[in-house]
């Protein structure tokens, strides 16, 4: 056995220590749900302009699709009964360094229990040509892409 072998397993912390330092990204979520009349939901945050798609961060130790469905529950109270399935992912540089957004679509849901702890201002569901004039512009990009055809950005 080498020393580096040996040593390995002492210096493993410090190296996650440090890689998260060095090259640190963050991951969140963001969930394309239509009703049955084709409406887009989307929210409205306390604490952002505009409207969204409903998502947030995933946690440490939680999957990209247990942070959709979680996401979408606390903001909107849709408990999901469908597995997301991922559409898309982007670098959302040009906001907060290293960072990604994976969107997903679910495609059905049922109604749950509001968990967002005042996060949420509002909730509603969309016409795809009477969309609100304060769409934020990453959500205005994605359903375009998604919806229109538009070429799917590497970025949010």
């Amino acid at each position: 056995m080498t020393w580096r072998i040996a040593v390995e397993p002492l210096t493993r912390p410090l190296f996650f220590l440090w890689s998260r330092l060095s090259r640190g990204k963050t991951l969140g979520v963001r969930v394309l749900v239509q009703d049955e009349a084709g409406r887009v939901l989307l929210v409205k945050h306390t604490y952002l302009e505009g409207w969204w798609l409903p998502g947030g961060g995933v946690d440490r130790g939680e999957t990209l699709q247990d942070a959709a469905v979680r996401e979408l529950g606390e903001e909107t109270g849709l408990v999901a009964t469908s597995r997301p399935r991922l559409i898309s992912v982007h670098s959302n540089e040009r906001f907060f360094p290293g960072d990604h957004v994976a969107i997903f679509r679910i495609e059905a849901c049922e109604p749950g229990e509001l968990t967002s702890r005042h996060e949420i201002a509002e909730v509603g569901f969309f016409a795809l040509d009477a969309l609100p004039d304060d769409l934020n512009r990453g959500t205005r990009a994605r359903l375009a892409e998604i919806f229109d055809g538009a070429e799917v950005s590497a970025d949010w």
